[in-house]
């Protein structure tokens, strides 16, 4: 199975199953001499494990990370930094009744069609918990980033949106409430609804907004390795998104380009953002700010018509430990995934300076 290693330069390599004995991966190409601070990486796996809240799937993890090598007395030595998150609450019998069954809106039959065999077990390597491995890489691209900031937030669930533009939010109350959005009256009418389809058996959708502050004019290429076409990739291979759009995105295209263009100040900024800091696919030392759609969770707990490996029509409903709104758990992994990029991309900016 190939598409197992993300990055040029600064990558990351990740392997295991969400009901394997383990999950992880190998980070190669981060340099020497960063300072870690540990418990920052395990306060962002904390943000994004399972069973963290009562909107979330109930899975008791503890996410616990062990690194095994590439760091010294703090820092990194420069050589591949191996980690591993043990899997502890594993229930494959939830997934008993699936064995042979294709889940709807899964990638269940194009992985058997694909592979010719398939780990039924949470869907195995194309279950969301792999992207715990990425918050551990990310959480290492974001110190060695400093002093770029990377603050992601919930802005939608379902038809309830955060109106309130992204360069006035105030990001110090995201982790306020359990949705993990800034204003605490609509993330107080965002969990009434999560809770709601929840005792339905249904699941629902949204959207998470990322703001990126600090980054230094320069990061990104202007033809086919674009700054934004790295981040939307990278939005884009996380579970259940089904949309990228950075700066003014749909919604520019309402504008004339008298509206729409970015005027520049004397100092080099400009008057307006609409392009996201991001111009020619190169990034231009503005705030870098963009949305990720998120679909609802496949899985829900109400019957449905499927089909078997045999093409036999049969019901299924959904069992186990999920996730009503994916969300308020995907937050720390959009921030992982623009770290990943923006690594990348400054390694990528460094050596094409020797």
């Amino acid at each position: 199975m190939a598409g197992n290693i993300y990055g040029s330069l600064f990558r990351l390599t990740t392997f295991g199953e969400s009901h394997g004995a383990a999950i992880g991966g190998v980070i190669d190409g981060c340099p020497a001499g960063v300072e870690l601070d540990l418990n920052d990486i395990q306060n962002d796996l904390n943000r994004r494990r399972p069973g963290q809240s009562s909107i979330v799937t109930q899975r008791k993890e503890l996410d616990q990370v062990t690194l095994f090598s590439g760091i010294f007395e703090g820092k990194t030595t420069g050589t591949p930094i191996g980690f591993a998150i043990y899997n502890t609450n594993q229930k494959p019998k939830d997934y008993s009744h699936i064995q042979d069954s294709y889940r709807p809106s899964h990638a269940d039959y194009v992985y058997d069609k694909k592979y010719g065999f398939r780990d039924y077990r949470g869907g195995g390597r194309s279950s969301a918990r792999e992207t715990a491995s990425r918050v551990v890489a990310g959480a290492i691209a974001k110190q060695f980033l400093a002093p770029v900031t990377i603050n992601a937030y919930v802005s939608g669930v379902g038809q309830l949106k955060l109106k309130t533009n992204p360069s006035e939010v105030d990001l110090s109350k995201i982790e306020e409430n359990i949705i993990r959005c800034p204003d605490a009256k609509i993330a107080s009418e965002m969990e009434d609804l999560i809770k709601k389809v929840r005792k339905d058996g249904d699941t629902i959708g949204g959207v998470i907004t990322c703001i990126i502050k600090k980054v230094p004019v320069g990061l990104g290429e202007p033809v086919f390795n674009k700054l934004h076409a790295e981040l939307g990739k990278a939005m884009l291979s996380i579970n259940a998104v089904k949309g990228f759009e950075y700066g003014s995105g749909f919604q520019g295209t309402q504008k004339k380009g008298s509206e729409h263009n970015d005027l520049f100040n004397s100092d080099r900024s400009t008057k307006t953002n609409y392009s996201g800091g991001i111009q020619g696919g190169i990034s231009n030392g503005m705030d870098i700010y963009f949305k990720v759609a998120f679909k609802p969770v496949a899985t829900i707990m109400q019957n449905q018509s499927t089909i078997n490996s045999k093409g036999e029509k049969v019901d299924m409903k959904g069992k186990g430990r999920h996730d009503p709104c994916v969300v308020p758990r995907a937050v720390p992994i959009v921030e992982a995934m623009a770290a990943l990029v923006l690594a990348d991309f400054t390694l990528i900016k460094r050596a094409n300076k020797l």
